[in-house]
């Protein structure tokens, strides 16, 4: 019995201790190679805080969804280069849904083919549904083949589709059990009309009960993405916020914006059991 006792023990120490490095992510959220305007979204956006959370570890397989110019490939590349390995699951460079997602994809591999030293062993894939049956038509992995899943401000996108219990089954079925999913979103009131109109802000009892619905539990919770500045209604939506600012062109228009700084978000994270 003591015997057990003591297996069960260490098993538990031992799970226990390996995590996120600290050291390694630090390292790569520094790195010279990362792009000066990006840099300056960190006080917004607490890499650092957000990647712990989601217990990104060095060795991990990870499927970075629709990765955008690369805000976070640029720190993921570098921290899994060595041991992991970072799958940027982009827009598909033929697809026909939306005119700038070619564009975005053609944009990203040039990123990455720019410096192979810190992206030479990222591997680009596509992932596409097919948005007039809500499907999966391109998948990011194979099923139960990445330890995380990873996803900043994409919700919106795939609310507004109606491909979000696609997408959320995609997430379950490619991770390995005990996997993780991460999710950043723009994060609406409570009291907040987003579905009927595209502001950007999504609900998070939304986002939980999808994740839920695919089978994931509900793990951890973040709140230093979290902007009480931010009230949620502007004329363009989120995208009146930086670094977008649309709509706005003089200094004393963007001023309030600034001041307000980036959106409030939901920091998630979601277990497979």
């Amino acid at each position: 019995m003591k015997t057990r006792l003591l297996a069960a023990f260490f098993a538990i120490v031992a799970s226990h201790s390996v995590s996120a490095d600290d050291s390694a992510l630090q390292a790569a959220i520094s790195g010279e190679h990362r792009t000066p305007a990006f840099v300056e979204r960190d006080q917004y956006r607490h890499p650092l805080q957000t990647l712990k959370l989601f217990d990104v570890q060095a060795h991990h397989t990870v499927v970075e969804v629709w990765p955008g110019g690369g805000w976070y490939t640029e720190i993921l590349a570098p921290y899994l280069k060595q041991d992991g390995l970072l799958i940027a699951a982009h827009y598909d460079a033929e697809d026909t849904q939306a005119s700038y997602r070619p564009a975005a994809r053609q944009h990203f591999e040039q990123k990455m083919a720019g410096n192979k030293a810190i992206y030479g062993n990222v591997k680009v894939t596509s992932l596409m549904f097919d948005e007039e049956s809500d499907t999966l038509a391109i998948p990011a992995a194979a099923d139960g083949s990445v330890d995380r899943v990873v996803t900043f401000r994409n919700a919106h996108g795939m609310v507004r589709s109606g491909i979000a219990p696609a997408a959320f089954d995609h997430f379950f079925a490619i991770l390995k059990p005990g996997g993780k999913l991460g999710v950043v979103q723009h994060m609406a009131d409570p009291d907040q009309d987003w579905m009927s109109s595209m502001i950007g802000y999504v609900g998070r009892e939304y986002i939980v009960s999808q994740a839920l619905r695919a089978g994931f539990e509900l793990e951890a919770e973040g709140f230093f993405n979290r902007n009480p500045l931010d009230t949620k209604r502007h004329a363009q939506g989120v995208w009146s916020l930086p670094p977008s600012l649309r709509g706005l062109e003089s200094d004393a228009d963007k001023a309030p914006m600034l001041a307000i700084g980036e959106s409030e978000r939901m920091t998630l994270v979601f277990r497979k059991p």
